[in-house]
């Protein structure tokens, strides 16, 4: 795998943007592909701390705490929330996110979701969490149905 994560892309809420579809949009520059998604680069490296939870928590927010696991009140009704939508639809969780990070440290995590979220196909770039697509070797099954969602696609890597 040749994408290395970065520690900086690990929001305080767990999420790890670099697979996170506004992330990966930019990092492929998919406008040039005829894609119209806003770009992010990340909560950290934007100077947010976090998108999800920021608006809501003063604590986060602010920047009171790296991880929300830092926080007396982890995990709270609201990223509770997020959670459970994100295992739902998008087959990650940010809480047991945050768990691993806790009890094994940044980065034995990074490289967990390196082997995790890897694509197993090209071996380039990491799955995207919103749609289970790697963005670098199957963009062509994006651009053939733009509302793209986990189980659409038969990945062939997977077992």
């Amino acid at each position: 795998m040749q994408a290395h994560l970065q520690a900086e892309l690990i929001a305080p809420c767990g999420m790890n943007c670099a697979l996170c579809w506004a992330y990966q949009a930019q990092k492929f520059d998919l406008k040039t592909q005829g894609f119209t998604h806003k770009y992010c680069p990340g909560c950290i490296p934007r100077g947010e701390h976090c998108l999800h939870m920021a608006k809501v928590c003063d604590t986060v927010g602010k920047g009171q705490v790296r991880f929300c696991f830092e926080c007396a009140d982890f995990p709270c009704a609201r990223l509770k929330r997020l959670d459970k939508r994100y295992r739902e639809k998008y087959h990650m969780s940010m809480i047991e996110n945050l768990r691993s990070i806790q009890a094994n440290g940044l980065d034995a995590f990074l490289k967990e979701q390196e082997d995790k979220w890897g694509c197993g196909k090209c071996g380039e770039a990491l799955v995207c969490c919103h749609n289970g697509l790697c963005l670098s070797c199957q963009l062509d099954v994006l651009k053939a149905n733009r509302r793209f969602r986990w189980g659409e696609y038969e990945r062939d890597w997977e077992e």
